[in-house]
């Protein structure tokens, strides 16, 4: 590939609507351009990076025993409303009307075409187990498309499905797709995490999605450095021992105080000299059209996801301040637990609470000296709210940390969510018909670019591993003299014969626009061919990373950077068994 006949638009300077480190860079770098909120094009250096980085994905699934198939974009919305996630899903899906009347879907994942698709082709034990996967791209109506690639409308995705006859062979599968994806993170140079999560929409049981800590991550995720606990704050548990009863013998009487305007709990502490701590918190939830309350201390986060799985409901949400006066009947701001009559659900944090401050269900109004137990009963004491960094792992009892996260990747035990109502089921040993057991497994491949540069960058731009990137070498000859031109010439047609993926910039321009471009790119090797270095039989090679530089004989630069490259790679670790 040569620079003259690539189109690689590199810039000075930031694009004005980029907020995040990858957005800036990639646009800067020549990578990417936006065409609309959440749609980008990729340019010949960002289609090869990613390219490269699908190419990885379909080794590691293919090494794992998956098989590639592809299936369509377009989606007949029937299938969705079958299993229920019509509805749950909602605005996000992009749907029209087709001419003869068909509601129709731009897939935004592929779970319910997978299992239709299976449906009709399996029908015995001896079929099974099969995992399926295909790179496509994938729509979203996203509320608010940000962060150049990480969060968009429009994305490429490697969705997998896994089909077992029972939970152990699909742990089997499920094992085989975790490791695979350690294995492609690693290859990618990513520093994943994999934690705990929540299934969500996607249904089933267990699931962990695959974390890069950086400071743009929109999810957050808590790490033990002890015992290697770590999970997303949706799901992290509360270590119990924060839970005792409260003490009655300091129990006050209860008394209402005026409070003009102060509704949240920074302007009812103030305003009472009490700590955040003291106050009880009452949210009022929509589950599925009831009204429930949940209680959390003032200092506490509310965590809707813990709720929601309590409760088993399809749908919650806070209820709007019309509802919340019927409920209570005060306004919102003011609510607390003293009377309500609903299902009230309440964090184990706050059933240890002496004198505490709540609402008085009045505006203006709350009380003081409220107790648990005395003036108001819980339903049910369950953990509810987020886990902070002051809190110990779950599991050990040490310390964590408390870290922003971009989801690269998510496994999900699904059972027989889908294929239950949509009947993919076999036949046994025994001939009785029975649901397949399913999993799937999904990675964003456009955010692998992203989340790599956020993590990987300097001052000058980009630095990429030896697995991904646009090019493994740049080579650079510094002035449009015969004999350096002869000299890139030769180097490059060499490197390339050796299957080593090389650019030469053979543009009309000074050195330090060909330094800063590399630079920006972050091609991990140059070679640098100038008259001082080549009337010395030598060229110079810069490792990018490094920013190291060296003189090599020009006759040995090419097996020097076939050892480099090779130490560099990421090792081809076993499959686990």
């Amino acid at each position: 590939m040569r620079w003259s006949g690539t189109f690689i638009p590199t810039l000075k300077e930031d694009p004005q609507d980029a907020e995040a480190v990858s957005h800036k860079l990639m646009v800067r770098a020549g990578l990417i351009r936006r065409l609309s909120a959440g749609a980008y094009t990729y340019l010949p250096l960002g289609y090869r990076i990613l390219r490269k980085a699908e190419n990885i994905i379909r080794e590691e699934m293919n090494r794992a025993g998956a098989a590639e198939l592809l299936m369509p974009a377009l989606q007949p919305v029937d299938l969705w409303k079958r299993t229920g996630r019509y509805d749950d899903i909602g605005a996000v899906m992009i749907k029209y009307t087709d001419r003869h009347g068909r509601e129709v879907a731009l897939g935004p994942t592929h779970e319910e075409i997978v299992t239709d698709l299976v449906s009709g082709e399996v029908r015995s034990y001896k079929d099974l187990p099969l995992i399926l996967y295909q790179i496509q791209t994938k729509f979203r109506d996203e509320v608010r498309p940000r962060f150049g690639v990480v969060r968009s409308c429009e994305f490429v995705m490697k969705d997998a499905y896994s089909f077992d006859v029972d939970a152990g062979s699909m742990e089997k599968s499920y094992r085989a797709m975790y490791d695979a994806y350690c294995r492609i993170f690693e290859r990618c140079g990513l520093p994943y995490v994999a934690v705990e999560a929540d299934p969500g929409l996607m249904g089933g049981t267990v699931s962990h999605e695959f974390m890069v800590p950086a400071e743009i991550g929109e999810d957050r995720i808590v790490t033990c450095s002890s015992c290697g606990y770590s999970a997303s704050t949706e799901v992290a548990a509360i270590k119990t021992e924060e839970a005792g009863p409260a003490d009655a013998a300091k129990a006050k009487s209860l008394e209402e105080v005026r409070t003009p305007g102060a509704s949240s709990v920074r302007d009812v502490a103030d305003f009472l000299g009490v700590k955040p701590s003291d106050i009880i918190k009452t949210l009022v939830y929509i589950a599925d059209g009831e009204p429930v309350a949940v209680l959390v201390r003032g200092d506490h986060e509310a965590n809707e996801t813990k709720i929601k799985n309590h409760l088993r409901a399809k749908a919650l949400e806070l209820a709007d301040e019309r509802k919340v006066e019927e409920v209570t009947g005060g306004a919102m701001g003011f609510s607390g637990p003293v009377g309500l009559s609903i299902r009230m659900l309440a964090d184990n944090s706050v059933r240890g609470m002496v004198n505490a401050v709540t609402g008085a269900n009045e505006k203006d109004k709350h009380l003081r000296n409220v107790n648990p137990g005395r003036d108001f009963t819980v339903s049910e004491w369950i953990d509810a709210r987020t886990i902070t960094a002051s809190d110990a792992c779950p599991r050990c009892g040490s310390s964590m940390e408390l870290k922003h996260a971009i989801e690269i990747g998510h496994t999900f035990k699904l059972g027989t969510k889908y294929s239950e109502p949509l009947n993919a089921s076999f036949l046994d040993e025994s001939g009785r018909q029975r649901p397949v057991i399913m999993g799937c497994y999904g990675i964003g491949v456009n955010r692998i670019l992203a989340s790599l540069i956020e993590t990987s960058h300097d001052k000058d731009g980009i630095i990429w591993p030896a697995e991904l990137n646009p090019c493994e070498v740049a080579v650079i000859p510094l002035k449009k003299e015969d004999d350096l031109l002869r000299e890139a010439e030769r180097i490059y047609g060499a490197l390339l014969e050796e299957n080593i993926d090389a650019i030469l910039d053979d543009r009309e321009r000074s050195p330090g626009i060909k330094f800063k471009d590399a630079d920006l790119v972050g091609f991990p090797l140059q070679v640098i061919i100038g008259r001082k270095s080549l009337d010395q039989e030598k060229v110079e090679l810069k490792e990018r990373a490094s920013g190291e530089k060296k003189l090599i004989g020009k006759d040995d630069v090419v097996n020097h950077i076939k050892k480099v490259l090779e130490a560099a790679a990421c090792p081809n670790f076993p499959l686990t068994t």
